[in-house]
């Protein structure tokens, strides 16, 4: 099927991310060298992307679980060795794109009890996550969900707005390799390993509009079809290019490339995702025949070839994040319900969502093992990341200041 050449723009599709797997151990020596290395090598990839007319929009690195070279024995010391990280960090800055960090996962709950003032005094260099496991039994663990439950309360009171929790999530049956942050993090096996995330709601608005306009009279099985095709070509045709400059041959062969999450990754500076609802014939985000659209846009992101797929690589609907499905929850066209509902034929699970910040531990616990059965159960990885907005209830507006996050309704927690 051809489309036109305007969907070969290159500045269509960004490269949101190239994220670098490393592994610290508590030398404190060879933290600047492991750092810099991946910095470096995170650069020149970066600038041979702009050359060949891609955006590269951040360069990240994921250590392994961070109990593993941050002395976690208190408060004071694990604060003591982030200092110490921090300022390598920020003396180690190279010209160009600025690098973000994130310290890996936790793994017990005297970790999580750490993190609230940790991501209070650190911010976004305290990028972290906790992976809860389920049993022989299929039973999660929750007395970890519990203490991951107590952390999201706590930062939502101890950060301003409590925005802190932008950079804590609890991931469920998620493996090692998502670019995408807190969520991401590293073992031994992604040791010096890189990993590609795009950004491609623009690409997916300009091919609907593109199809539609070629294509005016069809019925809904020919438009599907339609619609699929149109959007897998034109998302295959950018991995292509981007595979190639990957495997150019000047690049540092110590980082080995692990594979691309095929991911739309919105963001409130693209085109929003319920634009792509919206063209793909639901009457808005949150209408019936968006549980079909979401299924249809998975399989698009599944359908890429020639290259390992990683991460989520499934549909994001981050709320914060995408100023349509801001916008959609001003006009109650959804619910966390639906926002679960829908996670069961894409993802991400709940992202970014605001409740109310008297909510009781107890129901937001509840909703991560709902999340975390969904995501065993259909054997795909999802997530929670709340906001607990102090002094808000169900329907009032946040109002956040973070340069990452859309204004939105609270959402109830039932």
């Amino acid at each position: 099927m051809q489309l036109p050449d305007i969907l070969l723009d290159k500045n269509l599709c960004k490269v949101r991310t190239i994220t670098t797997f490393v592994r610290l151990d508590f030398d404190q020596t060879k933290w600047a060298k492991v750092i810099h290395k991946a910095n470096s090598f995170c650069q020149v990839l970066a600038n041979d992307l702009k050359h060949n007319g891609y955006t590269v929009q951040s360069i990240r690195i994921v250590t392994n679980a961070f109990a593993e070279y941050i002395d976690t024995t208190d408060l004071a010391s694990a604060q003591r060795d982030l200092r110490i990280l921090n300022e390598m960090l920020n003396n180690g800055q190279q010209s160009g794109l600025r690098l973000r960090f994130a310290i890996g996962e936790v793994t017990s709950a005297h970790q999580l009890g750490l993190i609230p003032e940790l991501i209070q005094e650190f911010g976004d260099l305290c990028n972290v996550c906790v992976n809860i496991k389920m049993d022989e039994n299929g039973v999660l663990d929750n007395q970890l969900i519990e203490e991951a439950t107590k952390a999201v309360n706590k930062i939502s009171q101890i950060t301003p707005r409590g925005e802190g929790n932008f950079n804590f999530t609890v991931n469920f049956n998620c493996d090692p390799l998502i670019p995408y942050f807190p969520a991401g993090y590293s073992n031994q096996s992604s040791e010096n390993s890189f990993v590609i995330g795009l950004e491609t709601p623009d690409l997916l608005v300009a091919t609907l509009k593109a199809f539609s306009h070629h294509n005016p009279v069809l019925n809904h099985q020919q438009a599907s079809a339609g619609y699929y095709q149109s959007l897998s070509q034109q998302l295959q045709y950018h991995v292509d290019q981007i595979k190639a400059v990957i495997e150019n041959d000047h690049l540092d062969k110590d980082f080995k490339f692990a594979g691309l999450d095929s991911s739309a990754a919105p963001s409130k500076d693209c085109a929003s995702m319920t634009d792509v609802y919206e063209l793909l014939g639901v009457e808005y985000f949150g209408a019936s025949g968006t549980v079909e659209a979401s299924a249809l846009l998975t399989r698009v992101f599944k359908s890429i070839k020639h290259i390992p797929l990683v991460g989520f690589s499934g549909l994001m609907l981050a709320l914060t994040e995408d100023r349509g499905l801001a916008e959609g929850s001003q006009l109650q066209n959804f619910d966390i319900r639906s926002l679960l509902t829908y996670s069961a034929v894409c993802g991400i699970g709940l992202d970014t969502v605001p409740i109310p910040g008297d909510t009781p531990i107890d129901k937001i616990s509840a909703l991560m093992r709902d999340t975390g059965t969904m995501a065993f159960r259909l054997n795909k990885p999802l997530t929670v990341r709340l906001f607990p907005v102090p002094g808000l209830e169900a329907g009032d507006m946040t109002a956040f200041k973070s340069d990452d996050l859309c204004n939105c309704a609270v959402l109830s927690v039932p």
